[in-house]
């Protein structure tokens, strides 16, 4: 007998740790097993069901076998609530409903209130009782009063069987509820089976349990009754399900899901229209903007080239409806400019003429070789992508613009699904099993930020535990099954969604854990796969370094506010900052400051800004993969001529010496070497990202070789460019991107050239940001000639600033702290590197100063009302030296100074004379790291250098060059960068600094697993290794590794990670 089947009720793993299955993979179970319908009914969400969406259709005619019904689940007074839209009416009704129940409560919470379901007359509801409900006369009471609030919607109750002795009673109070609810309402109620599932496969209930442990924060064995009694709520095969429930129960789950017609693919997103001024359409504004912009691009007179670009660019634009997100960001743009927010296009965005002429971008496409095609296309069915970065530190302006302008019932940001990584799955999976937090912790500091899943036996035998024990083989197993689930919903970065009415019935909206923020239950990739408009509002600390070094030079140069020095004013093409980064000198500098961009550097030798493009691209994994870097430098040092098999080809290539480094000239090759349209050629580009995980091009590798053979080009010549391409899948930059950021490399590299205090300065008040520690900046702009004062509650305001060139104050006179003599200014170290110390108290300090001078520490205290803790942070950083002396005295005196007179007692305004030894420099130097992460006195390496002489005969970082290639040496260091790029095969870069530079150390695989723990975890790190000069680039091929971090005592030494 055919047994007809929709399951009505199914969590996936967004109902978060709950759900132990991905919504893909429920749908694909639920179509091997032959169900009619499938509901993602995830609590109080809908995240998950664009998932499921996109899994059925890529199964393609199988996956049209089955409805995939959305919906959501409720908990009210200990009873469930099953909502399912029936139309598109109550898919918008639904979320508007979860917005409401969601933004009533603090993130992460809902409150469901029985007025609410009056809205729902368009979803089917499907009331569960909980099993007390014919035990307790006040649970019943609670459920029918739920029931009388569903009266009004399409209604059944649920049964669901869970091979427990409470099932027959279960079951006869449904039917009897049922019975009633007919009665009542006057309408049949049905009972219907639900599965209430919590995963695809029986397999998953352990990792279920673990998922319930950590969400109610407690082990496994401890949870008892609390944990399900069987594996049965799964998707169970239909034979089974026959045999579980009568055939009506079954019967009417089919009937129920053929009511609920609604489908994502409804959705039509509609562009807000309050962008267009009165008198305009939406075509006639963006025409008219475009075209104001090109005159002030180009003057009166309009490049041939360039006005054939924006007539085309503007056709297109138009005939996809595409007006209204142009003129959108264009909006947005236009208010950071009013507000002298600095702001930049960049990707793909940068090949639209009309976003140059617009001001969104600053790359003028009619001077390079763009692409309009790989912004926008037809072939690609979807609104296109501008990405604009904005200040990072004014970026919140930009946002609540957007909440002001059009509400938050229209405007919110994106979600991003957090998801588990191995830390933080070892860390939950291993809570619930039963392992103690200090074996977690092992665990976790023995774990590298590249470990892969199949390392953890090793990882864990490292440290003790036995890979036999069931207790360490139930945490691995778990754990790699944990890795990737979805653990909750934070907000994106910069992604907004803005619609024409209101949002919240297109998605759910709720509030996010930043104040002024909410955010929809989707990511960006849910918003792409439903053709959604987003708009990005990105953050780039650059720009905020950019602007503040801007205003710096400036000042330095007493310019008024009437004519400042703006970004357009930095000379262009400038050879002595071209100079500078052929010498690899670019801490701090845009995209160029990582190890293997320095290394780069020297070797590509940058001499103008089409240069600098090239290098902001090649250094990226497409490139590096596609065997493209070596080719090209070899070219461009002349060791190699460049070839071309055809002059199609070479007008591609010709730029970059006949090697593809950009996007677009994938695209062009495919055109001019395959007969590829320009909308084909976008589609390869769109593959290029997911090759690796469908196993390649598919049927466009087919038609990418067979154009090229059928052109006359060579197999080996098809074959080479396919492998290039295949390269491009991981990472490859357009060249819009590469051209935009390069913009910026050359403005920061100038900045630094020019006025390196100007520039470390504007760096250190936009931290966080960068490869580089306040302290490494500081250390490079003294190598610079720079001179840094140190923080002082007497001159320090909140920010560090500039000091035109003076004899140093006696406060200033730190023992054995370097001074430069230059014409630069000098710098003062601002109090916001005190660690600890918020910004109000430091910014009391610069109002109760900026009134008159502090005379006594209890006068500071006062007058910038400064607590104890305050005071201390102060002290510990030396920050009282001008008021108190040394630091032991401040310490003394602070703790005086906290305590107030006694009344009518006379005021102790003189600092207390003790008698304290004073520290040594060692101690002096670990306590300005323990308070600011930094020193302006003795290096820390220079303290041991004696000891590391002694036992390593260790060399100085200024002493490498003179040594021969070749030659086996040692090396001791502070460990300050440690990266491990995911196209390096399993290569680490350790950055190494002592008190002369840096040493750039290379880590292979085989010893980075001999030395393992002394890479990971040393403060300071011994290398020893065969020393390596490639032309002006010197490396330690490490063969060796020991961790020396005993000799530096307390000191704290932060190393930054990256992959």
């Amino acid at each position: 007998m055919h047994v007809p089947y929709a399951e009505l009720f199914c969590r996936s793993n967004y109902s978060f740790l709950e759900g132990a299955s991905h919504p893909e993979e429920l749908v694909r179970r639920a179509v091997e097993l032959g169900y009619r319908a499938l509901a993602i009914t995830d609590e109080c969400s809908v995240a998950g069901v664009v998932r499921a969406h996109v899994a059925r259709k890529d199964l393609g005619a199988a996956g049209d076998s089955l409805q995939l019904l959305i919906g959501a689940h409720f908990v009210v007074d200990g009873h469930t609530l099953v909502l399912i839209a029936r139309s598109r009416r109550g898919y918008g009704d639904l979320c508007a409903f979860i917005t409401q129940a969601r933004r009533r409560c603090e993130k992460g919470h809902y409150r469901v209130e029985l007025g609410d379901l009056t809205t729902l007359a368009h979803c089917l509801a499907i009331a569960v009782p909980a099993a007390e409900v014919g035990t307790g006369a006040e649970t019943a009471a609670s459920f029918h009063q739920l029931l009388d609030a569903c009266a009004h919607l399409t209604l059944a109750i649920g049964f669901s069987r869970r091979l427990a002795n409470s099932d027959a009673d279960r079951f006869v109070r449904a039917a009897a509820i049922a019975a009633d609810a007919s009665e009542r309402t006057g309408k049949y109620v049905p009972v219907v089976a639900v599965g209430d599932i919590l995963h695809h496969d029986k397999a998953r209930q352990p990792l279920q349990d673990l998922l319930r442990a950590t969400r109610l924060r407690d082990t496994v064995t401890n949870l008892g009754h609390q944990l399900e009694p069987n594996a049965e709520r799964t998707l169970r095969p239909l034979n089974a399900l026959f045999h579980l429930y009568p055939y009506e129960l079954l019967a009417h789950t089919v009937m129920c899901a053929a009511g609920c017609v609604f489908s994502l693919d409804e959705l039509r997103y509609e562009y807000p229209e309050e962008i267009v001024p009165a008198g305009h359409t939406l075509v006639s504004y963006l025409r008219e903007q475009t075209y104001e912009g090109a005159r002030r691009r180009y003057g009166d007179t309009v490049p041939p080239a360039a006005l054939a670009l924006i007539e085309k660019e503007l056709a297109l634009i138009a005939e996809l409806k595409f007006e209204a997100y142009f003129l959108t960001v264009y909006d947005v743009v236009l208010f950071a400019r009013s507000r002298g927010i600095l702001c930049q296009g960049r990707g793909s965005a940068a090949n639209s003429a009309v976003c140059y002429c617009l001001g969104i971008t600053e790359v003028d496409p009619a001077r390079m070789s763009m692409l309009f095609e790989r912004f926008v296309s037809k072939e690609r069915h979807e609104p296109p992508d501008i990405d604009v970065d904005f200040e990072h530190q004014r970026r919140e302006e930009v946002m609540q613009y957007l909440f002001q302008k059009y509400g938050r019932d229209r405007a919110a940001l994106c979600a991003s699904v957090t998801t588990y990584r191995a830390k933080g799955a070892v860390r939950d999976v291993g809570r619930a099993l039963g392992f103690s937090p200090d074996q977690l912790d092992r665990i976790s500091r023995n774990l590298g930020w590249w470990d892969a899943g199949g390392d953890m036996a090793t990882r864990l035998a490292e440290i003790g535990l036995s890979p036999d024990s069931q207790q360490v083989q139930h945490l691995i197993r778990y754990v790699n099954e944990l890795r990737g689930f979805p653990r909750h919903l934070s907000q994106h970065p910069c992604g907004f969604v803005i619609a024409r009415d209101r949002l919240d019935r297109l998605v759910p909206i709720e509030n996010a854990a930043m104040p002024d923020r909410t955010v929809i239950q989707w990511d960006k990739d849910d918003i792409d796969a439903l053709g959604l408009m987003k708009v990005d509002v990105l953050a780039l600390g650059m720009l905020s370094c950019i602007r503040r070094a801007l205003d710096l030079v400036s000042a330095i140069e007493g310019r008024g506010p009437d004519a400042p020095f703006r970004l357009q004013d930095i000379p262009s093409e400038d050879p002595a900052t071209y100079d500078m980064l052929c010498r690899g000198e670019s801490t701090g500098v845009f995209q160029v400051e990582s190890r293997a961009q320095m290394n780069m550097l020297p070797r590509l030798r940058p001499r103008n800004y089409f240069d600098l493009v090239i290098e902001v691209a090649i250094v990226r994994p497409g490139p590096i993969q596609g065997g493209m870097v070596h080719p090209y430098l070899r070219r461009r040092q002349g060791i190699e001529a460049a070839t071309y098999p055809s002059p199609a080809v070479e007008g591609v290539l010709k730029r970059t010496l006949g090697v593809p480094i950009f996007q677009e000239q994938v695209m062009q090759l495919a055109m001019v070497a395959a007969g590829f349209s320009p909308g084909e050629a976008d589609q390869l580009r769109r593959a290029m990202a997911a090759w690796k995980r469908r196993g390649g091009l598919g049927h466009l590798k087919d038609k990418l070789i067979h154009g090229m053979l059928e052109r006359g080009y060579t197999a080996e010549f098809a074959d080479s460019i396919y492998k290039q391409i295949a390269g491009f899948g991981t990472y490859g930059f357009p060249e819009s991107h590469a051209a935009s950021f390069a913009l910026l490399v050359y403005a920061s590299s100038w900045l630094k050239c020019h006025h390196p205090a100007a520039f470390c300065t504007a760096l250190l008040n936009s931290q966080p940001m960068g490869f580089y520690s306040p302290s490494q900046l500081i250390q490079d702009v003294q190598r610079n000639g720079v001179t840094v004062l140190p923080i002082d509650v007497l001159q320090s305001t909140w920010e560090t600033y500039l000091v035109p060139v003076a004899t140093p104050t006696a406060a200033d006179s730190i023992p054995d702290a370097p001074l430069a003599r230059s014409p630069q200014p000098m710098m003062r170290l601002g109090l916001q590197l005190v660690s600890g110390l918020s910004e109000a108290a430091g910014r009391r300090i610069d109002q109760a100063r900026a009134l008159r001078q502090f005379h006594t520490l209890r006068d500071l205290a006062a007058r910038a009302e400064l607590n104890a803790r305050e005071l201390q942070l102060l002290a510990n950083a030396d920050a009282l030296r001008g008021l108190t002396g040394d630091r032991l005295t401040s310490l003394w005196n602070a703790g005086l100074a906290s305590v107030p007179d006694l009344p009518l007692a006379p005021s102790h305004d003189t600092p207390t004379a003790i008698n304290l030894v004073p520290l040594s420099m060692g101690q002096e130097v670990l306590a300005d790291f323990a308070a600011t992460g930094l020193t302006l006195r003795a290096h820390p390496v220079s303290l041991i250098r004696g000891d590391l002489n002694e036992r390593f005969r260790a060399a100085r970082a200024d002493e490498l060059r003179q040594i021969r290639s070749g030659r086996t040496i040692k090396v001791a260091g502070l460990v300050t960068c440690r990266q491990r790029p995911g196209t390096a095969s399993g290569v680490t870069f350790v950055t190494l600094e002592d008190e002369t530079g840096n040493t750039n150390v290379v880590v292979w695989r085989d010893v980075a697993e001999l030395f393992r723990m002394a890479l990971l975890s040393s403060r300071l790190l011994v290398v020893t290794g065969r020393l390596e000069h490639q032309g002006p680039i010197t490396h330690l091929i490490a063969a060796e590794m020991e961790d020396s971090s005993g000799l530096l005592g307390e000191l704290a030494v932060a190393s930054r990670e990256f992959h």
